[in-house]
């Protein structure tokens, strides 16, 4: 193959045939494509974009670079869900359990962070004992027998978009719509799902942070995955303040383990990360045909999330992995694993009419809660919680969040912590959870012959 005319061709927005972008993906992945020429092509997708057939080869080529999970014939579904990413964005946690609650099998595979937003994998490191590397073998054995696992790709598990990743972290490309679809749903085709739900974040700590990207990124995706023959849909969802009421690893566990308390059903502060919870759950009910009515899905999810079979199941798939249950409770119990915490208070009596998710992901990030690069060292315990969301009523001097952290951080982030909030005299008009549902329906309508772009 001659790739420099294939760099060519995409550079002056030629279509490739798929039979060339499957071969391309198969010279890199045997290390006979030098890494600075695929940073070329990687580029010129980046300007260019790619057609919805380009898009899917590439997908589909990635997906066959590597293992492919392969599970038994069962009466329970595979299913699974992805998030773009956000701060305080736990809903896979309490979900995983709940979906095998309701007769799923989820063979969660699940990622690091990487700037503001966290990674599923770094909340599971915050509990003690709790194996997140686990071989094929075992990730079946665990699916098979609990209903669900949560971990990470395999060494051998799409390669491909490891090895291509890599390259678009360092040269800039990340945000490409046709190389983020074909990044997510390689690995989710891996897994052998049937049905998929995304949660595509949009706002200030999104990857997407206006309306129009997200819902084409949401479009692009559930039109690729439902054209390779797995129920996708996507829900569009507010990313302008973290979910729910805290934000950094460890706290993120303990508020997905209060939102799978049945004593806790009706806890304040966290209803947005119920309803994500409640709803992709009831997406995927409606996508395997459980049920045709929606509404009928959510109240189903909502007993069953309020029964406390979730958190059983949570305790099991944390054995399952190795975790140790007595140690986990232990932490549990403690009001902070951080060596200090210091209190943000409300300068003025009014309204929280602004929690600025990106500059506390900034400040979680800094207090090494988060990755500057692939090479930081995270400490799990810190981070913020007991966050005031906009609505709510507060008197000056109340508090308006903890920051968790080694005493001299936490003093060093403090005013940044108070610069996120913002407090009025009226309550702000209430903001959806959910902006948007993206059906495949809906994505064939507005899917066009036009390469997406970013």
């Amino acid at each position: 193959m001659n790739f420099l005319s294939l760099i060519e061709a995409k550079r002056e927005g030629q279509p490739l045939a798929a039979e060339q972008i499957v071969e391309m993906v198969r010279l890199y992945g045997s290390g006979k494509l030098p890494d600075y020429q695929m940073a070329a092509f990687l580029m010129a997708v980046y300007f260019r974009g790619l057609s919805p057939a380009e898009t899917k080869a590439l997908t589909l080529a990635m997906r066959d670079s590597g293992d492919k999970l392969e599970f038994p014939a069962d009466e329970r579904p595979l299913v699974d869900k992805h998030s773009t990413g956000g701060v305080g964005d736990k809903v896979s946690l309490p979900l995983a359990p709940l979906l095998a609650c309701l007769g799923f099998r989820v063979p969660m595979v699940s990622g690091r962070g990487l700037g503001i937003t966290g990674g599923t994998l770094d909340k599971f490191d915050s509990i003690p004992g709790f194996k997140t590397s686990l071989p094929p073998g075992r990730i079946i054995e665990i699916v098979q027998e609990v209903g669900c696992v949560i971990c990470g790709q395999t060494e051998h598990m799409v390669p491909a978009d490891k090895a291509m990743y890599a390259l678009r972290d360092v040269t800039g490309t990340v945000p490409s719509i046709p190389l983020i679809v074909a990044s997510i749903l390689s690995k989710k085709l891996a897994e052998g799902l049937q049905a998929l739900i995304l949660d595509v974040k949009c706002g200030a700590a999104a990857f997407m942070p206006g309306l129009e990207k997200a819902r084409e990124l949401a479009s692009a995706m559930v039109t690729l995955g439902n054209s390779c023959g797995m129920n996708t849909r996507a829900l569009i969802t507010n990313m302008d303040a973290p979910l729910g009421r805290a934000a950094g690893n460890w706290l993120e566990v303990k508020e997905s383990v209060l939102c799978l308390r049945p004593d806790k059903a009706c806890a304040g502060g966290i209803e947005d990360l119920r309803e994500i919870v409640i709803d992709c759950a009831a997406h995927l009910l409606v996508q395997t045909e459980r049920t045709n009515s929606f509404v009928a899905a959510q109240s189903l999810a909502t007993q069953c999330l309020n029964s406390g079979k979730p958190l059983a199941k949570w305790n099991q798939m944390l054995t399952a992995q190795g975790a140790d249950l007595a140690a986990f409770e232990q932490k549990l119990n403690l009001d902070h694993a951080a060596p200090a915490i210091i209190e943000i208070k409300s300068p003025a009596a009014g309204y929280v009419s602004k929690c600025d998710s990106r500059l506390l992901g900034g400040v979680i990030r800094d207090i090494r809660g988060g990755r500057l690069n692939k090479e930081s060292v995270i400490n799990y315990d810190v981070g913020v919680d007991r966050l005031a969301k906009p609505g709510d009523a507060v008197r000056t001097g109340d508090v308006l969040a903890r920051v968790h952290a080694a005493k001299e951080q936490a003093t060093m982030v403090a005013k940044r912590v108070g610069d996120a909030f913002e407090i009025s005299d009226t309550p702000k008009k209430p903001i959806s959870t959910v902006f948007e549902v993206v059906e495949a329906n809906q994505a064939s309508r507005s899917r066009n012959s036009k390469p997406h772009r970013f």
